[in-house]
C-alpha cells in the first residue's frame, strides 16, 4: 500500500509539468512560427532600407539633372514634348 502511495505521489507531480508545457510540441511550433515571421519581417524592413536608399539617389539624380539643365540654359521652347518628357522620367541626360 505504501508503494503504491509513493509510486502515485511521484508519477501525479510528472503528470502535472506535462500536462502544464502542453505536451505536445505547441511551445517549439509557435516559436518556430514566431521565428519564421519575424524573420520576414526582417526581410520586408531591409527592403524598406534598399528602397529608401534607393529613392534618395533617384532624388539626388533628378537635383542633379535640374542643375544641368539650369545651367546650360536650355532653350525649352524649342525641345518637343518627347525631349522634354525624356529628360523628365529619366531616359535622357542632358549632355
Amino acid at each position: 500500500m505504501m508503494k503504491r502511495v509513493l509510486i502515485g505521489l511521484c508519477v501525479v507531480p510528472l503528470a502535472l509539468s506535462v500536462a502544464a508545457c502542453g505536451g505536445a510540441g505547441d511551445d517549439k511550433l509557435a516559436k518556430n512560427v514566431e521565428n519564421a515571421y519575424d524573420n520576414r519581417a526582417d526581410a520586408m524592413e531591409q527592403a524598406a532600407d534598399n528602397l529608401e536608399d534607393q529613392a534618395k539617389q533617384v532624388r539626388k539624380s533628378g537635383e542633379q539633372q535640374a542643375d544641368a539643365i539650369d545651367d546650360a540654359d536650355v532653350n525649352a521652347q524649342a525641345m518637343s514634348d518627347e525631349q522634354k518628357a525624356a529628360l523628365a522620367n529619366g531616359s535622357e541626360k542632358l549632355r
